[in-house]
């Protein structure tokens, strides 16, 4: 009889216990569903507000470049001091460029560049900056024979020539030149370049003065 009331005692316990552990669960769970917020779907994403982004018929609007004629175009300020200007005028007909087609040198070669109303090509272009010297283990070598590196001889070490027509190095005038595009920005850049020369806007400031300045080729 003892034995019986014992056991009918602990599963009366057991019940309520059960019971209260469901009541909770149920309480926590209408709390945490309140609180959960609703899913937005993929497709509602945006910055336009749309009801279904992917449903839309997004169109990007047609690339537009100026479409002056050379030499009546306004020069575009560079993007920094030195930076390769940008292309103003309409360019059709004019690219790719080759090495045996460059439309560009017929209104940019310095000798003519001021009566086209043109930028002249500058120095750097008509210079050969690659040296003609070759490495090998810890020695130099300037036409197969060895040459000190220090700091009193570097300079002579590194060939620095002139050339009186263009640079082959720099015939692909489209490889940093291009045209810029007139398309209104959705957002407008606010950047405001700095130049460190007065005439970094439209003008190149190198020259052979800079081409050794503060070059240690020992380092």
């Amino acid at each position: 009889m003892k034995i019986l009331t014992k056991v009918t005692i602990g599963l009366a316990t057991a019940a309520l216990l059960l019971v209260g552990c469901n009541g909770a669960n149920t309480q926590t769970g209408t709390q945490n569903k309140g609180n959960v917020k609703p899913i937005i779907d993929e497709s509602q994403l945006g910055y336009r507000g749309t009801t279904d982004l992917l449903a839309e018929d997004v169109v990007p609007p047609m690339v537009e470049y100026g479409s002056a004629a050379p030499g009546t175009s306004k020069k575009i300020a560079r993007a920094f001091q030195d930076a390769p200007p940008m292309i103003p005028h309409d360019t059709t007909g004019m690219l790719p460029i080759t090495q045996n087609n460059n439309q560009c040198i017929t209104c940019h070669m310095p000798d003519v560049a001021a009566s086209m109303g043109a930028t002249p090509i500058p120095v750097s272009h008509f210079t050969n900056f690659r040296p003609h010297t070759a490495v090998k283990g810890d020695k130099i070598l300037k036409n197969g024979k060895s040459v000190k590196n220090t700091s009193s001889e570097s300079q002579a070490n590194v060939s620095i020539k002139s050339e009186k027509e263009l640079y082959g190095g720099r015939f692909n005038c489209s490889q940093c030149h291009a045209p810029q595009a007139t398309n209104s920005l959705v957002d407008q850049s606010t950047f405001k370049p700095v130049y460190t020369d007065p005439n970094g806007a439209h003008k190149s400031s190198w020259d052979q003065s800079k081409w050794m300045e503060d070059i240690n080729t020992d380092k």
